[in-house]
């Protein structure tokens, strides 16, 4: 078999970049056994780029690397609220979006797709501290305050830096399946899945006892998939009403129980039909969904495709380079 292209990413750093912000998808995207990916590091021009918090940066490529990339990360920058990019670097972003690549911003870096006209009449999120400035600088652009990131198909766009983690596990499920973004997670000490809809932030305090014992009941939950899991239950684990359960769990996550143990379960028939050779049939009962039919009619609509086609998708051959237990 021929060896498999890598998939390209480019990281754009523009001037006031946020550290953290840079190193999170050239970390998750670096070349490894274990993840078929090429990182790029890019800025307006090659050599320093002057960054945010002290730091600067020395990049190797130019705007050329957009015209090599598969993806293309747009870290947040300091002061996006005050002027756009330059003209080339929104000129090289539009030019990779026409050829085919996702733009992907990370925190204030949806200012910038922004000013490329790429994310109007589309949702869109940033970091909750701008998400009025982008919407005031930007009104044709469906601002959500209130989500972890957005997935518009060819533009994504996330919130504060660690959301960025969150976006980029989200891409590696879409690409490589549930394991290997999993096992990104796992050698990054990071939560494996914060659905997009989770709340970025809540403007409350939270009673310190109750998220704890919403945590406990979450985790616990996740043990019991493949019985009955309904709302008496969860509430009766956390010591509170269903009313009360069903508000703060929403709150909370930005879902509610019953729409949060589904998610949790497709999961789990995501992963075990990539790395099992159970029947449809059997896994809609490993994780308490009964029958085949009930797996493929959730299946369809969480995912948009049917349990067959997906685990077509991710079949042994295209699995082999991916040892789950790689460094």
């Amino acid at each position: 078999m021929a060896p498999q292209r890598l998939r390209r990413v480019a990281v754009l750093v523009l001037e006031g970049a946020k550290p953290l912000d840079v190193g999170i998808p050239a970390q998750v995207f670096t070349t490894r056994p274990s993840m078929p990916y090429e990182v790029r590091v890019c800025g307006p021009a090659v050599g320093p780029v002057a960054g945010g918090d002290g730091l600067a940066y020395s990049v190797a490529n130019g705007l050329e690397a957009l015209e090599w990339a598969d993806i293309v990360f747009v870290p947040g920058y300091r002061f996006p609220d005050r002027e756009d990019p330059p003209r080339a670097v929104l000129d090289a972003l539009l030019a990779a979006s026409a050829r085919g690549a996702r733009l992907a911003a990370i925190s204030t870096g949806a200012f910038a797709l922004a000013a490329t006209g790429l994310l109007d009449g589309r949702r869109a999120t940033t970091h909750w501290h701008y998400t009025r400035a982008l919407a005031a600088r930007h009104p044709l652009v469906r601002v959500d305050e209130h989500v972890l990131f957005v997935d518009e198909g060819a533009v994504l766009t996330s919130a504060g830096a660690a959301s960025g983690i969150d976006l980029c596990l989200h891409i590696l499920r879409s690409d490589l399946g549930v394991a290997a973004s999993n096992h990104a997670a796992r050698r990054l000490v990071a939560a494996p899945y914060r659905s997009g809809g989770q709340a970025q932030y809540v403007p409350r305090s939270v009673p310190e006892p109750l998220g704890e014992r919403f945590s406990a009941t979450r985790e616990w939950a996740l043990h019991r998939l493949d019985g009955p899991l309904g709302l008496e239950a969860l509430a009766r684990h956390a010591a509170v009403s269903p009313r009360t359960f069903s508000r703060r769990f929403a709150e909370d996550t930005g879902t509610t129980p019953m729409q949060w143990v589904m998610r949790a379960r497709i999961d789990v028939a995501r992963e075990l039909l990539e790395r099992s050779e159970r029947s449809v049939e059997q896994i809609a009962a490993d994780v308490g969904l009964g029958t085949a039919t009930n797996l493929r009619l959730h299946f369809q609509r969480i995912l948009g495709t049917t349990p067959g086609e997906y685990r077509r998708t991710f079949t042994p051959s295209d699995r082999d380079w991916r040892d789950p237990f790689g460094a």
